[in-house]
């Protein structure tokens, strides 16, 4: 995997160097010291994995992970300070290390990384119909669409809930909302998506399924109360 390092301090990156010629599978394909080289860097080269600091001057580097978008490389935080860990899984990314790097460390990050990418071309296959193909514990499964109920983003992870069971698999939410059909499936929510036919009850920004409340956000009110015809 092409693998960029981004961190203002030069000590910095050559240890995440020497860290990732530890792992066979990785190539660096360059090394920027602010966020913004790395943002123009991204125009050109085919990178699968940011190894990205924080704090660095002028943009920081959850100011990068936001304005990338949806098709940003994976990302692995690697920050002297724990304090924006919640912000930086808020945002999806693969992981979060706190300086000193240990090789344990790094080689257990990278592991996880190579979980992601093989879960991206692999993990949900979609058939336009009736069903979808998910991986649980390495084993796929055959899921029918009519047995989902609601949908919800965990970290690295997607939860595809039924009446029975959950089950939990590597994907960000936006990717399993790219392959479910938009006339059965809806996003109400950043962490939630819902089928629309198993909707019980709405009330108070709250729609209920199967008896468990799922969060509506104001910004997709609207839009819910439209395809549910509400009157």
């Amino acid at each position: 995997m092409n693998c960029l390092i981004i961190d203002d301090n030069k000590v910095a990156r050559t240890t995440l160097r020497q860290l990732a010629s530890r792992i066979r599978d990785i190539s660096i394909v360059g090394e920027c010291s602010s966020a913004m080289e790395a943002y123009n860097l991204l125009s050109d080269e085919h990178v699968d994995l940011m190894l990205l600091d924080i704090e660095m001057p002028g943009m920081t580097g959850l100011e990068l992970t936001r304005n990338l978008g949806s098709k940003r490389p994976i990302i692995v935080f690697i920050t002297s300070k724990t304090d924006y860990a919640t912000e930086a899984f808020d945002l999806n990314v693969a992981d979060y290390i706190v300086k000193p790097v240990t090789v344990a460390r790094f080689v257990q990050s990278m592991e996880k990384v190579r979980e992601i990418l093989q879960s991206r071309s692999e993990q949900v296959n979609f058939d336009r119909d009736e069903f979808i193909f998910i991986r649980d514990s390495n084993v796929i499964k055959r899921l029918k669409l009519s047995d989902i109920l609601y949908i919800e983003a965990m970290g690295d992870y997607v939860k595809l809930f039924t009446a029975q069971r959950f089950y939990a698999i590597h994907a960000t939410l936006k990717v399993v909302e790219q392959r479910l059909p938009p006339s059965r499936f809806l996003r109400v929510h950043r962490s939630f998506m819902v089928a629309i036919d198993k909707i019980d009850t709405i009330r108070e920004g709250v729609l209920i399924i199967n008896d468990t409340p799922v969060p509506v956000a104001d910004a997709h009110r609207a839009t819910l109360n439209k395809r549910m015809n509400v009157l």
